[in-house]
């Protein structure tokens, strides 16, 4: 616990376990990594992938948000939303989900092996099995690309689940429909490009993805 990751509000749904925090991350891919450029607020969304100890962000050379000023600390979060709590009142409303917040300064990672098991932390984490499918990055494209390595050290979690908490209050007697509009992610089916010769097929590892859960 740091006093950037103690949970103030609603301890409750705070956790500060490790499996908590992995279980989040591999749930997705796409985090949010808020930064300050030029003495502005600005929250880019980026793909993920991690190992045991740091979290990867891909982003392109260009990117002011990614080497706008290397030394500074950054926050990243992923959240996902797994419905709505629909109260008797609109104030006691909200939302079911789970939410990891990482605190720290990433490092930029230049050494070109590194960048390449970076990158393919990115891509399996994302599509497992594509990696070894695709063509692989060549000279040009890795220096086009910043990769980024922040410390999984400092994160906390929240996650918020359960019915509206206002059916023993006052409320209850109103007549109104309360509970939980639960919301879940399905893959769909492969969509080919339109250029992609005939007799191409999907390889296993995406076909096999169509119409299971995402998250």
């Amino acid at each position: 616990m740091t006093d950037r990751t103690r949970h103030r509000r609603l301890r409750e749904q705070g956790s500060l376990e490790r499996a908590d925090l992995e279980a989040i991350l591999d749930a997705g891919f796409v985090c949010h990594l808020g930064v300050v450029v030029d003495g502005h607020p600005m929250v880019v969304p980026t793909v993920y992938g991690r190992d045991d100890t740091e979290l990867f962000l891909h982003g392109s050379v260009a990117s002011r948000s990614l080497a706008a000023d290397p030394g500074a600390p950054v926050c990243v979060t992923v959240t996902h939303v797994d419905g709505l709590i629909l109260a008797r009142s609109v104030f006691a409303h909200g939302v079911n989900y789970r939410s990891a917040m990482i605190h720290g300064v990433p490092r930029k990672v230049t050494d070109p092996e590194e960048k390449l098991r970076g990158l393919r932390l990115l891509t399996e984490h994302a599509t497992p099995g594509q990696w070894e499918y695709a063509r692989r990055p060549s000279r040009k494209e890795l220096a086009a690309t910043t990769l980024l390595a922040l410390s999984l050290a400092e994160a906390s979690v929240k996650v918020a689940v359960g019915p509206p908490d206002d059916g023993e209050g006052p409320d209850a007697k109103l007549g109104v429909w309360a509970g939980n509009l639960p919301l879940t992610a399905t893959w769909g089916e492969p969509v080919a490009d339109p250029l992609l010769p005939a007799g191409i097929e999907p390889p296993p590892h995406i076909a096999g993805r169509g119409g299971t859960r995402h998250g």
